[in-house]
Parts: structure tokens; C-alpha cells; sequence
């Protein structure tokens, strides 16, 4: 079975934990013990019934508030596909959490009150998966229930936010009318929206085709690690520890390590269970040369014909998260695949407005701020542009003296 990650997005209060919860209440993947431990929370808080919110806020913090603060992961399988869900936080003070939790997944469900339509958040999210190249979304209309189930509520959502999305770098939009809390058109189709023709929401989720959305042309691989075991056994070893970030590697296959430019032949590759043949993204292995050429932790492997952009100056789109603000001449961190370099911030050329996607002049990104800027390293980095690779045409931003994450940045070589 194929795996599909996703992640949900939205505003506060939108249902997203409600959801999940749902979803692994319906499929029968809770453990009893869990279950039982829920109901008896929900009874001390004194709801009427099981909150299943609680299956993913495990947080004291989250349970007292009532919101999602931490990036909760949860697992569960159908018959047909395996699936990795990640609850986001919606409030704005927590969008670098969704950010996180949306840039490996295959597939965001951004969630909207039937009540109050498309927010400012709501935008936000889905802008976010837009930029961080999710190229299957779900508009989820939640808590029909609370409009009796009302089709032109739910049409106008959808129209608007159809409207919005075509703005958007997303090649697959689904709208989907449902209750969490009630169940509707989650795991059964729901009797009381006879007028929606489409499926429930795990229907969509198991169809969903995601085989091509994977680059497997373009050999990328980050070296982690370089393996030398000292022992007489292993004297001669030397591997290139490393995740697949795109494309197909086997045995016999010549390839070029960068940023030295020296070329060898692949003798062997060794993935977690002992040799294998070949390996693709986004598989964990080492393999070995039949050359001693000089590869290091932060190097990358490619084909001689296909190779990266080698360069010190970056134009990216960054999505700023912390509360000092982003200026021209920021001194900070860049982490790309396995490598940390020093850098400046050359240029601000403009911020991007979340409700319009209208550009604008600005000489500053603020907290959530979204903008193109420039960077110059101190090294050169290999990069992608975003929409060919999202490993190598993303990076990390980082206070050099903090070590604080405050932002993440997609390579962007135009636009």
C-alpha cells in the first residue's frame, strides 16, 4: 500500500482536531485504552459526549485553551492506502507549526466554518500550501449541521474560495460539505445533504492519485554522513549516508559530487535491511564508490548530465515567523538539506498581501509576513527551484545566536 501524508489547515475553532478524531474513531483506529481515556476526560469537562478533539490534543495547554498549539501526527490504514495526518495549529501565533506540518505532505485539507465562511487564516493556510507546493487540497466545509445542512451555504463557500484558488499554484481542488462532530460525509455519505453528489471525505482520501506527483527524474542526494567503521572487518568501507530527495540511484549508475564536480561509478547501495539495487526518494541508504573522492557531510549527489544550481545568491519566497522584524542586511543562518551556512539578506523586494495575493513594497517582513527576498552564503548551495524539488529548493532560517527557527524560505528562480 502507498502511503498519503496530510495535514490540515485552517482557522481556530474550525473543527481540524474534531476531524481527525473522527476519522480515526470511524476506521477504528483508536486504541480502547485511549478511547476510554478520552471519554472519562470528556466527562470531566463536562460534555454531553465524546470529545474526539482530545484523540489529538494531548497538550494540557491545548485541553485548557481549547485550540492546537503543537503538530500532532497520527497514524491509520485503510485497506487501500496508509495514511500520516498532521493536526495544525490554526491560530496565527502558531502558523510556523502549520508550516511545518504542511511542507511534507501530499495532500492539505483546509477546513471552514459553515458559519463564517473564509477568514483571513482560512486564506493564509491555503496560500501556505500553495507556496509549499501541496499540490492536492481538500476544502472541507465543516459543521453543516449548524446550518441545517443548508446546499447555498455551502455553494458559496465553495464558489468563493474556487474563485480565490485559481490564484493559487494548486493543480487539484476538491470542496466537500460535512459535519465532524455528527459524522457527515467524513467516512459515510451523509442522508442529510442528499444534494452532494461527491464522496465522503476517506473516500477522497483513498482515491486520491498521488504516483506522479513524486520526482523521480532528477537524482538528488544530500550526504548526511560519511560511514568509516573502524574495524578490521570493515577497514576498506567507506559509505555516503543519506535521504533521497529525488529521482532513482543503482548500482552502475555514474554520478557527480558537488560541489567538487569529481565523478565515480555507485559499487553498492545499503538501505536499513542489507544491499539493494536501486534506491529513490524518499528512501534512507548509503552507497559506495568505486572511487576515493572527496565527499563530506553537506555534499550532494547527482547525475553529470543533471545537476543543481550551484550559487551564493538566493532569490526565495520566505515565510517569516518570528516577532524581530526581517530587514535588509538580517544576518542569519541558512540550513539546506544537510548543510548550515552564514548568510546576508541582500534584498526585500516585496511582500505579499495573504487576503489579495497583491505584491507590495515593503523595507520589512513582520511576524507571518510573506515576501521575496535575496540572500547571499557564504558557500555555495545546490539548489532546485521549489517546483521542481521541494527538499533542495527549501531551506531554513535561523538566528545565529539563538539558534531559533524564524523562517522558511522556497527557492525561487523567477517571479
Amino acid at each position: 500500500m502507498d502511503l498519503l501524508r496530510i495535514a490540515t489547515a485552517g482557522s481556530v475553532d474550525d473543527g481540524k482536531s474534531t476531524l481527525i478524531g473522527r476519522l480515526l474513531y470511524d476506521t477504528s483506529a483508536v486504541p480502547e485504552d485511549q478511547l476510554d481515556a478520552v471519554e472519562q476526560t470528556s466527562e470531566r469537562m463536562g460534555a454531553d459526549e465524546v470529545n474526539l478533539a482530545l484523540l489529538t490534543d494531548g497538550l494540557r495547554a491545548e485541553r485548557e485553551q481549547g485550540i492546537t498549539i503543537d503538530v500532532a501526527y497520527r497514524y491509520f490504514a485503510t485497506a487501500r492506502r496508509k495514511f500520516i495526518i498532521a493536526d495544525t495549529p490554526g491560530h496565527v501565533q502558531y502558523t510556523r507549526n502549520m508550516v511545518t506540518g504542511a511542507s511534507t505532505a501530499n495532500l492539505a485539507v483546509v477546513l471552514v466554518d459553515a458559519r463564517v465562511g473564509l477568514t483571513e487564516q482560512s486564506r493564509r493556510h491555503a496560500f501556505l500550501c500553495s507556496l509549499l507546493g501541496v499540490p492536492h487540497l481538500v476544502l472541507a466545509v465543516n459543521k453543516m449541521d449548524l446550518v441545517d445542512y443548508d446546499e447555498a451555504v455551502y455553494r458559496r463557500i465553495r464558489d468563493e474560495f474556487t474563485e480565490f484558488a485559481t490564484r493559487l499554484r494548486i493543480p487539484d481542488v476538491t470542496a466537500i460539505p460535512m459535519s465532524a462532530l455528527r459524522g457527515d460525509n467524513v467516512v459515510h455519505r451523509s442522508a442529510r445533504m442528499p444534494w452532494y453528489e461527491g464522496p465522503p471525505l476517506l473516500h477522497h482520501l483513498e482515491e486520491v492519485h498521488v504516483a506522479s506527483d513524486q520526482n523521480l527524474v532528477d537524482l538528488r542526494l544530500p550526504v548526511q554522513y560519511v560511514i568509516r567503521p573502524r574495524t578490521d572487518e570493515h577497514h576498506d568501507y567507506r559509505g555516503y549516508a543519506g535521504q533521497v530527495a529525488a529521482g532513482v540511484v543503482r548500482v552502475g549508475d555514474e554520478v557527480v559530487a558537488l560541489p567538487s564536480g569529481m565523478t565515480s561509478r555507485v559499487t553498492a547501495i545499503d538501505g536499513p535491511l542489507g544491499p539493494v539495487e536501486e534506491a529513490f526518494a524518499p528512501m534512507s541508504v548509503t552507497v559506495r564508490l568505486a572511487d576515493d573522492i572527496d565527499v563530506s557531510r553537506g555534499d550532494l549527489l547527482a547525475r553529470p548530465n543533471n545537476q543543481p544550481r550551484a550559487t551564493q545568491d538566493l532569490g526565495a519566497v520566505v515565510c517569516w515567523m518570528d516577532t524581530a522584524r526581517l530587514t535588509a542586511g538580517s544576518r542569519l543562518l541558512v540550513k539546506h538539506t544537510t548543510r548550515v551556512v552564514p548568510s546576508i539578506v541582500t534584498s526585500l523586494r516585496y511582500g505579499i498581501d495573504v487576503n489579495t495575493l497583491h505584491r507590495h513594497d515593503t523595507d520589512e517582513l513582520g511576524f507571518n509576513g510573506i515576501g521575496r527576498i535575496g540572500l547571499r552564503t557564504t558557500q555555495p548551495l545546490m539548489c532546485d527551484d521549489y517546483r521542481l524539488n521541494r527538499s533542495t529548493g527549501s531551506f531554513i532560517l535561523i538566528d545565529p545566536v539563538s539558534k531559533r527557527t524564524v523562517g522558511a524560505g522556497m527557492v525561487r528562480a523567477s517571479g
